[in-house]
């Protein structure tokens, strides 16, 4: 640096400490920008290749885009001259707030990140009959799969009538928690409860009737 000085004009070294910051600070807003184009080509093709819903591909995009964008203006910050110390200070702080905000929405979290296993690894597809169970022997919530979201997924329920349709809506989370049964085509309908039998009507007693005496002809005088 001090070579480059002594063989630059005079009035170009008293623009060095302007220039030099100037051009790291571009290199660096250079970097964040060709960074964020790669990633996002990235997820993508990656969308593409997993069949990603566009619910999921946009959040996605946006925390990278806030990642990035975050990191660059700290390393702004400190090619500005701002202290280290007062950006590790502030690094901390917003790290804590986060850890908090992320423990207190973790229910939420996790249904996020479920719903990203569900649309990568594939248990099942919009259009399939499942059954969400506690155990193998008990039986659970069954329908078809009529929508997967970030939170939930929705089942059209079985075993409701056809005058009345219902909708189930699972969170994500409770898939992987449970046992997931998928059926091959469309599952028998459930056996209707036999209805009660009304109890056997008790036999009366019977009274017995006196025998009347006949009737006798009216004598004529």
């Amino acid at each position: 640096m001090q070579l480059l000085k002594t063989r630059l004009p005079d009035w170009v070294q008293d623009w060095l400490e302007v220039i030099i910051p100037g051009t790291q600070i571009l290199l660096i807003l250079f970097a964040a920008w060709l960074l964020q184009r790669v990633l996002r080509r990235i997820v993508r093709r990656a969308s593409s290749h997993y069949q990603l819903p566009d619910e999921l591909v946009v959040p996605m995009n946006g925390l990278i885009r806030w990642i990035i964008v975050a990191s660059a203006l700290l390393l702004v910050l400190e090619r500005m001259g701002v202290s280290a110390t007062v950006l590790w200070t502030a690094f901390t702080g917003f790290a804590t707030v986060g850890a908090v905000a992320f423990f207190a929405a973790w229910s939420v979290l996790s249904n996020l990140f479920c719903a990203l296993l569900i649309f990568t690894v594939r248990p099942f597809r919009i259009g399939d009959y499942i059954e969400v169970l506690d155990t193998a022997e008990k039986p659970g919530a069954k329908g078809r799969v009529v929508d997967i979201n970030l939170l939930y997924t929705t089942l059209e329920d079985h075993s409701a009538t056809a005058e009345q349709v219902a909708w189930l809506q699972i969170p994500n989370s409770l898939v992987f928690q449970r046992v997931v049964r998928r059926f091959q085509g469309v599952p028998a309908p459930a056996a209707p409860s036999e209805p009660a039998t009304a109890p056997a009507a008790m036999p009366c007693a019977v009274q017995p009737v006196s025998p009347q005496p006949p009737a006798t002809a009216p004598q004529g005088g």
